[in-house]
């Protein structure tokens, strides 16, 4: 497919529209962070369990990502956003009624379904509506309104609890969704696609997965980018409450601090990358260098144990920032044709490495403490295994990235 470069006004006001609709996403993605005291105490879930339930959003977001990715080529963002965002309304219903773990894990799986294509179908539009050097600019700043709704997704509703409750929340969320699909059906470009045009020209999937930079990215979409989303959208939570020993209002506020810092990064990154882009330094350069200063602020977080806190976490997610260049750069290294099989077959590894590593870090958690370790050290246990992991991941990165700049 052609690139069809908007007017600025135009793509201001699609802009709006998706980060609308992004931000919902974000909101039910970390809204799990929040509730956890609460719905630990309600339905006594264990670690794996509260891992399992916050990774079943991820679980339906990734099995989606293969079949989206054909179908926001083939029918664009419009008719893909609106119908999938159905399946959203009834998934955060279903969570507001739910009355067993069973019931609540398969509600996230639904909403985790309805709204897969919340991030990719913009991309997805943004490849072909907008010009390549703002690329990186959109994916920031698409990312700095996921933060706003991991924001809102804290202090917000920790302070709403006593109002109405969780499930009078959840309610309210749907409302939410479904003027977002009346705004999508109204402000959103159709796709412009012949049949023929698409099936000669649109690519396979495995044009995709064949491709050696992509491989290279495997490892880091999988884990590092994976864990990165886990340790943010739930166990920063329960770490600052089981570990450091805050209570539920506390660790809502250090959650709001964190997200609220990368809002503000994301912003100012998404409109430095242009200008750094010009003056030569590269996405890989800037991976390459970025990523161990992330580790090393997670050594700090392992070894503070108990005095690890908002701030600790806010430098690792923010040292972390040079991980959300992969996709941008994924994107780019296939043609347009290829825009949302390309994304997806990218967002499914972040999302299965997410619903890995929510659920692992939990798993690990419980088995550490089942072997007599305290809870501290069955923290610090877990999180060093997810450390060993990422550093393996970025020297695969660097290895074949290598052997690709000789060949």
């Amino acid at each position: 497919m052609e690139k069809n470069i908007l007017p600025i006004k135009k793509a201001v006001l699609i802009f709006f529209v998706f980060a609308y609709g992004y931000f919902i996403s974000a909101l039910l993605r970390a809204i799990t962070a929040t509730l956890s005291p609460l719905l630990t105490s309600e339905f006594n879930l264990t670690a794996g369990d509260l891992g399992l339930l916050a990774g079943g959003y991820f679980l339906g977001f990734a099995s989606m990502q293969i079949p989206l990715g054909y179908l926001l080529d083939k029918h664009g963002p419009k008719k893909v956003v609106s119908s999938f965002l159905l399946i959203a309304i009834i998934g955060t219903l279903a969570f507001a009624l739910a009355q067993s773990f069973s019931g609540l894990f398969i509600s996230r799986i639904l909403i985790g379904v309805g709204v897969s294509a919340c991030l990719m179908g913009p991309l997805t539009g943004y490849r072909i509506w907008f010009a390549d050097e703002y690329q990186q600019r959109a994916n920031a700043w698409m990312l700095m309104v996921l933060s706003m709704g991991f924001v809102f997704s804290t202090l917000p509703v920790q302070l709403l609890l006593p109002v109405i409750g969780w499930r009078w929340i959840f309610g309210l969320i749907a409302i939410l969704i479904f003027f977002i699909i009346i705004l999508t059906l109204l402000f959103i470009p159709s796709w412009k696609t012949e049949d023929s045009n698409y099936k000669k020209n649109a690519g396979s999937l495995a044009d995709v997965w064949k491709n050696k930079f992509f491989r290279s990215t495997i490892p880091l979409g999988l884990f590092n980018y994976g864990g990165m989303v886990a340790i943010q959208t739930l166990w920063a939570g329960p770490w600052m409450v089981r570990v450091a020993g805050y209570s539920p209002l506390e660790s809502a506020t250090g959650l709001f601090w964190i997200n609220t810092t990368m809002l503000i990064a994301f912003f100012i990154f998404g409109y430095i990358l242009p200008k750094i882009t010009k003056l030569g330094l590269k996405s890989m350069q800037l991976m390459k260098l970025g990523l161990p200063i992330s580790y090393l602020s997670l050594v700090i977080i392992i070894i503070s144990g108990e005095n690890a806190g908002p701030i600790h976490f806010t430098i690792y997610i923010l040292t972390s920032i040079v991980l959300t260049l992969t996709q941008p750069a994924v994107a780019l290294s296939f043609s347009t044709s290829l825009a949302g099989k390309s994304l997806t077959s990218f967002n499914l590894l972040i999302f299965v490495g997410t619903f890995i590593m929510q659920w692992g870090i939990g798993l690990i958690i419980d088995l550490s403490q089942s072997l007599g370790k305290s809870e501290v050290v069955s923290y610090q246990i877990s999180f060093f295994v997810y450390l060993l992991i990422c550093i393996f991941s970025y020297l695969y990165f660097i290895l074949k990235n290598n052997n690709l700049a000789n060949e």
